[in-house]
């Protein structure tokens, strides 16, 4: 069962929302007040999933968020009582997975948690799979400028070069990309100009 950081400075609406999610099956519930630091109570307690009940999302709020966001990515549902769209476009670029505007959803609210975890897992997900990819191609670009300077240095084919940082890396036992920005910064030390 998931572990839920309940975040709301109104102790009755919390204690409404701590009853709600019981009902919903979550037994697990941290209770955190508004004005606590949002990133230490995430890496004290782990949550699986945060909850925020307010009445709409403040400039410290949202920048809390996006803390929490960068450095431990969590699913966030955000219950807030009013709002505009400005507001929630800023409450989603900070990282909340669901905004509900309203009551809470009752009924709905395992729901609505199933979602926001499942958006927030498929976001992370497109996000690994981008950083990915951009490692990938700066590991050809290095690849391809250390083959350039064995090249020029060295006199040798483009198969060549590769099969010899192939080897580099095999030898210090990395992969073919750090070898290639290791040969590259040490060339760089000893005077060359790439």
């Amino acid at each position: 069962m998931h572990k839920l950081m309940l975040v709301d400075h109104d102790p009755d609406r919390s204690a409404s929302l701590e009853v709600a999610l019981f009902a919903a099956g979550y037994a697990h519930i941290i209770r955190v007040g508004q004005g606590e630091n949002l990133l230490a109570a995430v890496r004290t307690h782990q949550p699986d999933i945060i909850l925020i009940d307010m009445q709409s999302p403040d400039r410290d709020t949202l920048e809390s968020l996006r803390n929490v966001s960068r450095e431990m990515p969590k699913p966030i549902v955000f219950f807030a009582e009013q709002s505009d769209l400005e507001t929630t476009r800023a409450a989603i670029s900070a990282g909340v997975s669901a905004y509900i505007v309203d009551d809470l959803p009752g009924k709905r609210l395992k729901s609505v948690l199933e979602v926001a975890i499942a958006r927030f897992q498929e976001h992370q997900k497109l996000k690994d799979e981008l950083e990915d990819y951009k490692s990938r191609l700066q590991d050809r670009k290095d690849v391809d400028k250390a083959k350039g300077i064995l090249m020029q240095h060295r006199n040798l084919t483009e198969e060549e070069a590769y099969q010899l940082l192939r080897k580099m890396a095999m030898d210090r036992n990395m992969k073919i990309g750090e070898a290639a920005r290791n040969f590259v910064a040490a060339m760089a030390l000893l005077g060359g100009k790439f």
